[in-house]
This record gives structure tokens, C-alpha cells and sequence, in this order.
């Protein structure tokens, strides 16, 4: 589902779907970095359109890649925690999700969380929003699915993003070719139209 719809939204009380705004604003997010394959390539295209954003990185990448972690924040992008293996909450215990973001957060001390999969327990749910700000998204690029083209997950943004919105991508090899073809092409369309690409403050 590109644009989550509103009964999904319900289930999760307290979270931050989109941005209310009537300015030309977008909000991009990027999820499962860092990685060398790809996100100097994405830091680079977020250079060129002066265009801000939020990396929700994986605790894992975080200790594996750690200068380019730090190039992520010297660019100034905000950082996001996004667990450290990136479980699903819905399959694996409660404690052990928590032990996994908690351990993240050693790390990446952000008070932003955007669970993987966007999946949450009520009870996860319950315990993360007294400590982040949850992050969800109301677009979806889709492009770590590698079944549809790369044209495809273009038009998913383009036809889906208005003020305000949180749109996800991926900085991982899984979504490489989708990406690095959609993202230049979103920047340069939102741009053309007066479109300011910020951070999550």
C-alpha cells in the first residue's frame, strides 16, 4: 500500500503519520542505512537538490559503517533509530524488541523510532512512545520491492506526495536500482514545482 489507509492509522494512536502544513514542504526518509553500496550515492543527489532529510539507521550498519554514519550526520540529516537487526515486532517477544532498540539507542541517540516493517505490538507501541517519537510515513515508495519497475516506484511519489508528506525510500542493495533512478527524479519534480525537502525536528 503506497498511502497507508486511515484503519491502519487507527491502530496506532500517538504516532506521526504526515505533517499538516499548507507550505510546500516534503519530508524524505530513508530506512535501513548505511551501507557504502548506496547511501554515499543518496547523500550525494540530497547534496545537489540542498535538500534535508531523515536516515532511520540500523544499529547493526551504524557499528559496521561507522564514518559513514558520521558523514550522514556532517551533511546535516537527522538520525532516527530504526532497531539495531531490524526485527519485526510481531515476530519475535516483546523484551527481546525492546533489548533491540534499546541497544540501538546506545548508539544512535535520537529521540526519533520508526519500527521496521512499520509493525508494532499494542504493548511495543505503549512502551516506545513514552520514550521516541514514533515516525510512520503516508508514502511509500516501494522500493525494496524488486518485483516492480523503477518507474513504478517513481510514480508512487509523484502521485501520491503533497504538503506535508513523510515519504520513505530505502538506502539499502535491495532497493539500489530503484532509488538511485526515483530519487533524483522526485527531487528534481518537487523542486521545479517550489517543494522545500526538510528534516524531522
Amino acid at each position: 500500500m503506497v498511502k497507508p489507509p486511515l484503519y491502519l492509522r487507527r491502530l496506532y494512536p500517538g504516532v506521526t503519520w504526515n505533517f499538516k502544513c499548507a507550505e510546500k514542504v516534503l519530508y524524505l526518509t530513508f530506512d535501513d542505512g548505511p551501507v557504502p553500496e548506496v547511501t554515499p550515492q543518496v547523500l550525494s543527489i540530497l547534496k545537489n537538490y540542498n535538500a534535508s532529510a531523515t536516515f532511520f539507521c540500523i544499529g547493526e550498519n551504524v557499528v559496521k559503517y561507522p564514518e559513514l554514519y558520521e558523514q550522514v550526520k556532517e551533511a546535516g540529516h537527522r538520525i532516527g533509530n530504526h532497531t539495531y537487526h531490524h526485527y519485526n515486532s510481531w515476530k519475535v517477544h516483546y523484551r527481546d524488541f525492546i533489548k533491540d532498540v534499546e541497544k540501538a539507542k546506545k548508539i544512535i541517540q535520537s529521540d526519533l523510532f520508526r519500527p521496521p516493517y512499520g509493525k508494532l505490538t499494542a504493548r511495543t507501541l505503549f512502551t516506545l512512545r513514552k520514550k521516541f517519537r514514533i515516525i510512520m510515513w503516508d508514502v511509500i515508495s516501494c522500493d525494496f520491492d524488486t518485483k516492480i519497475s523503477k518507474e513504478q516506484v517513481l510514480s508512487n511519489v509523484l502521485a501520491h506526495a503533497k504538503n506535508g508528506s513523510v515519504i520513505v525510500f530505502h538506502d539499502s542493495i535491495k532497493a539500489s536500482k530503484n532509488i538511485l533512478f526515483a530519487l533524483p527524479e522526485v527531487l528534481k519534480y518537487f523542486s521545479e514545482k517550489g517543494y522545500e525537502f526538510r528534516k524531522i525536528d
